[in-house]
């Protein structure tokens, strides 16, 4: 188990000399983390979040603007009396600027947009492992259905080989007229109805097969030709109840966000409150202009002009009143607040009940594959003494035949309380916040 959940990196998908593939959990969960598509996008999410991270983004620094104006104009005073310059005037001219805004004090907006910045991060860093939660937990599920249904192929086929084998042999007592025809017509039907089980399997075990080579993002391999080589009985794990219920508090992945939503509520009460202080602003900057003037009838009027303009202002800024609409934003973000913190509290219930029904879901599956497992044991211990009395004469080819329908259904439930189990196991590892690894991505 302990190679199951804490996965290496250097295990790589291999060949064999038949052209099979061979796939190991290692091998599935790594592949489809590497070429999962929502991974990926919560991948970028994360790396947009970290460069938003910083003090230049909450707005801690000046800005500093260039500007540059051109402007051209023509101005008729030919019938303008009252005029200095008669004629047609051409007036250019052109006007940079540098800008230095600087925002000294904003009643603590700054230093709250970036505690903002810091649990935005924080929150896309952990939907980002919530996804690849969900995506290994698809695949751990997807990796052991197909090994359900490869279990209970191996076991049909074993099963339709038996039947044919007892039909040959009935078949060569026939022809030697010491057999039954009946015995054999119902050995025949039971061939026949064997195979068509088999081969219904084997279409449930390719299926199961392609959804996990879907997962896995990969269109190239055929599902004929993948092994998959890990066991499918992981076994029985010992739980600690009270250590799963901590982690769980701890590291769950939706508990956690509400967490972080928490918090960035109260980091926005802080936010609606700096609205309520004076903002102090300077303004720096240097304005320079080159003017052009020009008579473009006559040419009697040309001149040119050149001035530098230097200016450091500051400014103070309060709200006397507007209606009280900044104080109703505090007063709202403190009742959402209030609200967050009500809803994280329902959330650490729900999930409580949850795990408490999950923990005692999964120890009565671990008794019922205990049950069926000496069920088993019993039933292939009575299809072997009922094989040998057959032979013998004592039972008929029914009796034979519902004896081994027994058997069979009884490997098939000891399946079933296998995977059923390892399924109620990967459910509490995820809500326990335990089922994330590592991978390695490309730079």
């Amino acid at each position: 188990m302990k190679i199951l959940f804490s996965l290496l990196f250097g295990g790589f998908l291999s060949f064999s000399g038949w052209s099979q593939q061979e796939i190991s959990v290692n091998d599935a969960v790594l592949t489809a983390l590497q070429n999962n598509y929502d991974v990926q996008m919560a991948d970028l999410q994360q790396v947009i979040g970290a460069k938003n991270n910083t003090w230049s983004e909450a707005g801690a620094y000046p800005t500093v603007d260039i500007i540059i104006g051109q402007n051209n104009s023509i101005q008729d005073n030919r019938n303008n009396p009252f005029t200095f310059t008669p004629g047609v005037i051409l007036s250019q001219s052109i006007n940079p600027s540098v800008n230095v805004n600087y925002n000294i004090f904003t009643g603590f907006a700054v230093r709250m947009s970036k505690v903002r910045l810091e649990q935005l991060e924080a929150q896309s860093a952990n939907n980002a492992q919530a996804v690849m939660e969900t995506a290994v937990q698809d695949v751990l599920k997807a990796y052991y259905t197909a090994k359900l249904h490869d279990a209970r192929t191996d076991m049909l086929r074993n099963v339709y080989e038996t039947s044919k084998d007892r039909v040959s042999y009935y078949e060569l007592k026939q022809e030697y007229s010491s057999g039954n025809s009946l015995e054999l017509m119902q050995f025949r039907n039971q061939m026949l109805t064997d195979s068509s089980n088999l081969i219904l399997q084997k279409l449930s075990y390719t299926n199961s097969v392609r959804n996990l080579l879907l997962l896995m993002n990969d269109t190239v391999t055929a599902a004929e030709d993948v092994v998959l080589v890990d066991p499918f009985d992981i076994g029985e794990v010992l739980i600690d109840a009270d250590l799963a219920m901590e982690s769980m508090l701890e590291n769950n992945r939706n508990l956690k966000n509400q967490y972080i939503n928490v918090e960035l509520q109260r980091t926005n009460t802080e936010l609606q409150k700096s609205f309520l202080y004076p903002t102090l602003s300077f303004q720096l900057g240097a304005n320079p202009s080159w003017n052009r003037f020009e008579e473009i009838q006559d040419n009697l009027l040309s001149a040119e002009t050149q001035n530098l303009v230097y200016y450091g202002n500051f400014s103070l800024r309060y709200s006397l009143f507007n209606n009280w609409k900044n104080k109703r934003a505090v007063e709202v973000s403190r009742i959402q607040e209030q609200i967050a913190e009500i809803s994280t509290k329902s959330m650490e219930v729900t999930l409580t009940n949850t795990l408490k029904n999950l923990l005692e879901l999964y120890e009565v599956r671990n008794q019922l594959v205990g049950i069926s497992e000496q069920n088993l044991e019993y039933a292939e211990k009575t299809f072997e003494l009922a094989e040998d009395r057959f032979e013998r004469g004592t039972i008929n080819s029914i009796d034979l035949a519902t004896i081994q329908s027994n058997y069979r259904n009884a490997l098939i439930q000891h399946y079933e309380n296998i995977y059923n189990r390892m399924d109620t196991y990967l459910e509490i590892y995820r809500m326990t916040g335990q089922l994330s690894v590592e991978y390695p991505t490309e730079e």
